[in-house]
């Protein structure tokens, strides 16, 4: 398709130029990457680019946004049908790692590019993972409310938990090992009982 194709819509456009950054911060990093590299892994054009976007990291945080967004749209709308606040908690882990694992170019971005490039960065990465950490705070009071686990504090837990999953991908992502498939089984049994989850219903 040629350059500001007639075809693309505004918002086509945008998807465009934001999934052609995935593949060039991804491969590149982001030092490395000029808006030239993305404007022709787009096949789009400069003009495009800034209308969008002012800025490669206007580009970059959009994309940190664009991933968390989704992430937590899947959790949503998979946990919606769950009733207990417990069953919730294991399937939000379930469904992070599955969503880590197919989108990698992503996460990358998100968890391990976006790590010491400036205050604007830093503080985009905190905004982001406390809304996560809130997330499975209120799933974790649900549990507790509804007594599928024993009362504790449930801020300090997703904060451990949210920490100890960022830990799992930052290592898979940069080792390919191990991967979240392989990972899920061990955090489900180490999150529980960090739960005082008895052993025997953990292994059901």
């Amino acid at each position: 398709m040629k350059p500001n194709s007639p075809t693309l819509s505004p918002q086509e456009t945008r998807e465009r130029i934001l999934e052609a950054a995935v593949t060039v911060f991804a491969s590149k990093g982001y030092h490395d990457t000029k808006v030239d590299d993305i404007v022709s892994e787009s096949n789009t054009s400069k003009g495009s680019f800034y209308f969008h976007f002012p800025s490669k990291q206007d580009i970059f945080l959009a994309l940190v946004d664009t991933f968390a967004e989704m992430l937590e749209a899947r959790l949503k709308d998979r946990l919606s049908s769950s009733t207990s606040g417990l069953e919730r908690v294991e399937l939000a882990l379930r469904v992070c790692l599955e969503t880590f694992g197919q989108y990698r170019a992503l996460a990358k971005i998100a968890l391990v590019q976006a790590t010491g490039l400036g205050t604007a960065f830093e503080e985009k990465r905190r905004v982001v993972n406390e809304r996560f950490i809130q997330f499975i705070k209120e799933n974790l009071d649900e549990a507790v409310a509804d007594g599928s686990i024993p009362a504790l504090d449930t801020e300090v837990a997703a904060s451990a938990w949210i920490g100890a999953l960022n830990e799992v991908v930052m290592r898979w992502i940069y080792t390919g090992q191990p991967d979240p498939e392989r990972s899920l089984p061990a955090l489900r049994k180490i999150f529980l009982l960090s739960l005082e989850i008895p052993v025997e219903r953990i292994n059901k």
